[in-house]
């Protein structure tokens, strides 16, 4: 059973029932500061919002309804035909001087255990969670099955040539070598298992 919290009044663009991709991609912010800039970036008015939010603790915002869309990738088309999940992570993190803490990008303190890969430039990362990651599959199957689309997962984060024609799940950075999530920590082995399974 997945527990899916309604968050904010958030308003997409026109709707679309023929989804055939689910983008997966990360905040890169913790959970208060990210929700709080979708509502009041651009004075309220702000066009890039995910469909859902996944908290470290495994909570599920729904922030649009699955059958519609917002400017979020930036690519009309791309963002008419899939629905956008957005999980808590900092991402990418580098170590601050003179102690033993990590930061992100905009200096938010990650206090918690780091994993280690270098990749597009980049040595650390934060983690996600195992809660997340219960309830990203759980959240990915229902999606999956409401709108027929198929369960497949291209399950690494690398760039793949035609990723627009793909009917199935994939991450930002499946578009373009400029993005970075979903970072190496991520169990992409775990999530393709459990959601080609249920093919059978």
């Amino acid at each position: 059973m997945v527990n899916i919290k309604k968050y904010g009044k958030f308003v997409g663009f026109e709707k679309n029932k023929k989804k055939k991709q689910i983008i997966l991609c990360h905040s890169y912010r913790p959970a208060a500061e990210y929700l709080s800039s979708l509502k009041f970036r651009n004075n309220g008015k702000y066009d890039r919002i995910p469909n859902y939010f996944v908290s470290k603790n495994g909570d599920i915002l729904n922030l649009l309804p699955d059958d519609t869309f917002s400017n979020f990738f930036g690519d009309y088309n791309v963002d008419k035909n899939s629905i956008t999940i957005c999980i808590e992570n900092l991402g990418w993190l580098q170590k601050k001087p003179l102690s033993n803490q990590y930061v992100n990008w905009i200096g938010d303190i990650y206090g918690e255990e780091v994993f280690h890969k270098k990749w597009r430039d980049k040595h650390i990362w934060s983690k996600y969670t195992d809660e997340q990651m219960t309830s990203l599959i759980e959240l990915c199957k229902k999606l999956t099955k409401k709108f027929s689309i198929n369960n497949d997962f291209i399950g690494h984060n690398t760039k793949v040539e035609g990723i627009k024609i793909f009917n199935g799940i994939v991450c930002r950075s499946n578009y373009s070598n400029n993005y970075t999530d979903l970072n190496p920590s991520f169990d992409f082995e775990r999530l393709k298992k459990e959601i080609e399974n249920e093919r059978h």
